[in-house]
């Protein structure tokens, strides 16, 4: 490392006499991630979104305080208005906050050695006896030390240093090695009575021939590792906790987990990184900031009791799969009468689905998670969503998703929470379900959703090109089973006639009565059969 050094300090002798344009680049490590932050040239905008430091204190209680970078806090006000969002963002999630408050100082586009300069000094005078303080630095000290961003550190953990004049500013810096960056925050920290711990860097979006997640090509987590056993400070592998879990995804899942680049996270990836963050100081032996995790807890559905031998049919959707469900003469969804079609000794039925719930609204509640952790393999997932994903996106009940089956995306600013939320299409939805199923080793079967009691001209209103017409596709794309229950349905009351038909539906033109839910559950068992699904047995 002095050697690397001594030759660059010798090129810059060297070239003294030389013109600006003569002069060689002078650059610390290649940024391999080809991604341009530009948070950091509108500071005096990103700083009206960050926090005062220490703002968030309770009485006498500690803060734990959240260094960074953008994979930390994205975007110039880290609000997720592109996207993106940083696992700051959710770490509180997993701290009891009558106890010890969180609060995200991290930065996009910032290295250690821009951090230590910019904006640790803001952070520090903040920091009180016994608070704690996560430093995650590193995916941005690469590209020149003195020019352009100027935020290369030295690489290593020596005592190096490098003298640069920026070329655009004029303006004089001494550069040091990322290690010593890393000391002088644990310097610090300690200086305030407050405990430091290092993190290693986020994974991307990166995979060998193997299938394998490629971890990060320079050697950051073992300078961050070198640096704790050095000065004794906890060090937490971030990478590696969440790598393991997108290997276990696998590349295709994975995709969804960044927005963007390969480099910065969806809502889907911070929340995984946050996760991973808290798991680690849960298995960080002897780390006395563990007392104040919530219970990590992983949801799944309530109540549900297995018996040996016996698969789990899970029922997802809207109020066509479950309503109320307790009234004789109420409505009724057709996974609670599910009984009336399958056979209770040979597999367990399970009614997962909630009235009013859209495909988004269903996995932004968490509901899908519940479904996605509790199933085994030979478990069984109907997914039937299409009545309430149309209509408003970001008003009203803001559930719509946008039409179709392309694998593309918005970020719309929700009204009702003035929070942007990142929608996708349809079809994108129902492919993220039938890969988690898939994932856990269980058979997904996309079912259209059923037609409403409309009947122009004397037969019953069908929609052959909007969510009956995408879950089909969805299912030809991913050669998923599937059963057509929207035309099933509306064959037979087609037959029937639209004065018989009534009885089927109660209320209004959508939701079911309790014998057209012994309907659809039955017309449901046909499709199966006509289907070949070993489900039938």
């Amino acid at each position: 490392m002095k050697k690397h050094v001594m030759l660059c300090c010798a090129a810059l002798a060297m070239t003294m006499g030389l013109t600006a344009q003569e002069r060689p680049r002078r650059s610390g490590l290649e940024d391999v991630n080809k991604v341009r932050d530009l948070t950091l040239d509108s500071l005096n905008k990103a700083n009206t979104a960050r926090p005062v430091a220490g703002s968030s204190r309770k009485g006498n209680n500690p803060v734990l305080f959240l260094v960074g970078n953008s994979t930390m806090r994205t975007g110039t006000l880290g609000n997720g208005n592109n996207g993106q969002w940083g696992w700051g963002y959710y770490a509180g999630e997993y701290f009891d906050q009558d106890r010890i408050t969180v609060e995200n100082h991290a930065l996009g586009g910032t290295s250690s050695r821009t951090f230590y300069n910019r904006l640790w000094p803001d952070v520090l005078k903040g920091v009180q006896k016994g608070d704690w303080v996560i430093i995650e630095l590193g995916h941005n000290d690469n590209g020149p030390y003195d020019e352009g961003r100027a935020r290369a550190s030295i690489p290593g953990t020596g005592k190096d240093s490098l003298n640069v004049t920026i070329k655009e500013t004029g303006v004089k810096e001494t550069v040091y090695t990322f290690g010593e960056y890393m000391r002088r925050f644990i310097n610090d920290v300690r200086s305030k009575g407050a405990y430091p711990i290092l993190m290693s860097l986020t994974p991307r979006n990166s995979w060998d021939s193997e299938g394998v997640l490629t971890r990060k090509k320079t050697n950051f987590t073992p300078w961050i590792k070198e640096v704790c056993a050095e000065e004794y400070v906890p060090f937490i592998n971030l990478e590696e906790i969440t790598a393991r879990k997108y290997e276990q995804f696998g590349p295709e899942k994975v995709n969804y987990m960044f927005y963007g680049d390969r480099i910065h996270t969806s809502e889907f990836g911070a929340r995984i990184n946050a996760r991973s963050a808290a798991e680690g100081i849960a298995a960080c032996p002897g780390l006395e900031l563990k007392k104040y995790l919530k219970p990590l807890v992983t949801p799944t559905v309530p109540g549900l009791k297995r018996q040996p031998g016996k698969p789990v049919v899970f029922f997802t959707g809207d109020s066509t799969v479950k309503n109320s469900d307790s009234d004789e003469d109420g409505m009724w969804g057709l996974g609670s009468v599910a009984a009336c079609a399958f056979d209770t000794t040979k597999v367990t039925l399970y009614n997962h689905a909630r009235a009013g719930r859209s495909s988004r609204t269903f996995l932004d509640e968490g509901r899908w998670d519940e479904v996605y952790n509790s199933l085994q393999p030979g478990d069984y997932v109907f997914i039937q969503f299409g009545h309430n994903d149309m209509g408003p996106i970001n008003t009203g009940k803001a559930r719509a998703v946008i039409n179709g089956i392309a694998d593309s995306s918005h970020v719309y600013l929700m009204e009702a929470t003035r929070k942007y939320k990142v929608v996708y299409t349809f079809g994108w939805y129902l492919r993220k379900f039938v890969q988690d199923v898939r994932e856990k080793g269980a058979t997904p079967i996309l079912v259209s959703f059923t037609p409403r009691n409309e009947w122009p001209n004397g037969k019953i209103e069908r929609r052959p090109d909007s969510a009956a017409l995408w879950t089909k596709q969805v299912a030809e794309q991913t050669g998923c089973l599937f059963v057509d229950l929207h035309n099933l349905t509306a064959d037979y009351l087609d037959k029937k006639g639209q004065k018989k038909a009534a009885s089927y539906y109660k209320n209004d033109h959508t939701h079911l009565s309790k014998k057209g839910a012994e309907l659809n559950a039955k017309l449901l068992a046909k499709g199966l059969k006509a289907a070949g699904v070993d489900l039938t047995k």
